[in-house]
């Protein structure tokens, strides 16, 4: 996610907690942090899939989706 839409989160907070954002604002504030929240799932996915657990045999093997 792009600084310049990190910072509007942060300053949309702080705006909050000074008094009580305006619809438009909360819309803005919602869509950014489910931008930014899909981004860190992305993320997060790409590093387990590329994650080996390597057995006590000493064989690699794929880190499965949990049943």
């Amino acid at each position: 996610m792009e600084k310049a839409k990190m910072d509007r989160i942060s300053e949309l907070t702080a705006i909050s907690r000074q008094r009580e954002l305006t619809g438009e604002e909360k819309a803005e504030r919602e869509a950014l942090r489910a931008e930014y929240l899909a981004e860190w799932r992305r993320g997060a996915l790409e590093v387990l899939e590329n994650t080996y657990v390597v057995g006590p045999d000493g064989k690699k093997r794929k880190l499965g989706k949990k049943k």
